[in-house]
């Protein structure tokens, strides 16, 4: 399911990206920051990156932007009108420690109390719709980092958890090692497949070791922050990648960069002096050149890019809810 509807085939797929980044309440109030939103300037801008990348040969984009990172469906349409990249879209709740005050006001062990709507919320998304533009989510996303698995993370992966459940939607999260473990043990508990899984920024980590563990679970691995060469180098994440491919893994690893093609909470010209890669064409351009030098054979890039988002994003299951089937793709 992409934002334009059903597709036969992904293609070429990078599964964590975004297109827009937005910060509602700041635009709201200071409209004249030097950043500046004009919905249909900044489609026109995200169209044309996005056809840049289809010329390098990506055909699907994932937008794991959701609620908490400045979500808003009517843009990406915009922007899925003009460009021939698909988008699929996600839903879920970014937070790394508390819940924002609708929701953490609301709930069990919450100051009033009441029922926990976000599960709710997020099978509305993937079955009926995000707000009123009928388009549909296609997978989950919950997030915990330094801060570990705080009670607000926790409410948010049991609802990713149970609307999982309920629809079959892949699940993804962001995470910050060693706390991917974690994230599984929570996930599991909650009674969800781990082979439905992507620990996301996996490949922030040089560990092998750990990040085996996590594959021995069942879990997919997001290598998926190519161009963030503060966090680890260029050659670190190829030399990750490449090391996992040898061992085997290539069936179980997804690319990416995680990057934006227009976000407001980040000074666009520091970010291009301290991170000259972060950019859609990086993985195209130089990623993949230096995986093939480096042993990665023409399988099993495909594998990363086409044949795991396929198997990931094709989903279906059986509610064991209501027992109904959920929709799925026919990739």
């Amino acid at each position: 399911m992409t934002v334009k509807g059903q597709v036969d085939d992904l293609g070429a797929t990078l599964m964590h990206e975004h297109v827009f980044g937005l910060s509602p309440e700041i635009l709201w109030n200071w409209p004249d920051i030097p950043e500046g939103w004009d919905l249909e300037a900044r489609a026109r801008e995200a169209a044309a990156k996005l056809d840049a990348v289809k010329a390098a040969g990506i055909d699907t984009i994932v937008d794991l932007t959701v609620v908490g990172l400045g979500r808003y469906v009517p843009a990406v349409q915009r922007v899925a009108e003009l460009t021939e990249v698909n988008i699929v879209v996600a839903t879920g709740l970014y937070t790394y420690d508390a819940l924002p005050p609708y929701f953490g006001n609301r709930g069990p062990g919450s100051l009033f109390g009441g029922p926990d709507r976000l599960a709710e919320f997020f099978v509305r998304d993937l079955t009926e719709g995000i707000g009123r533009t009928g388009v549909r989510a296609a997978m989950l996303k919950c997030a915990s980092d330094h801060l570990g698995m705080t009670k607000g993370c926790e409410r948010v992966f049991r609802a990713a958890a149970e609307a999982h459940l309920a629809t079959g939607a892949p699940i993804t999260t962001h995470s910050a090692e060693p706390g991917g473990l974690e994230q599984q043990r929570v996930l599991a508990k909650a009674g969800v497949d781990l082979t439905r899984v992507v620990i996301g920024h996996a490949g922030d980590s040089t560990d092998l070791a750990y990040l085996e563990e996590l594959l021995a679970a069942g879990s997919y691995l997001g290598m998926d922050r190519f161009g963030i060469e503060t966090i680890s180098s260029f050659d670190a994440r190829c030399a990750v990648v490449a090391a996992l491919c040898e061992r085997g893994h290539a069936g179980r690893l997804v690319l990416s960069h995680d990057s934006y093609c227009f976000n407001d909470r980040f000074d666009p010209d520091v970010v291009r002096r301290r991170h000259p890669n972060y950019h859609l064409l990086h993985i195209p351009a130089d990623v993949l050149p230096e995986l093939r030098r480096r042993g990665v054979t023409e399988e099993q890039i495909h594998q990363m890019l086409v044949d795991n988002p396929r198997r990931i994003l094709g989903w279906t299951s059986t509610s064991p809810r209501t027992g109904t089937s959920p929709r799925r793709t026919t990739s």
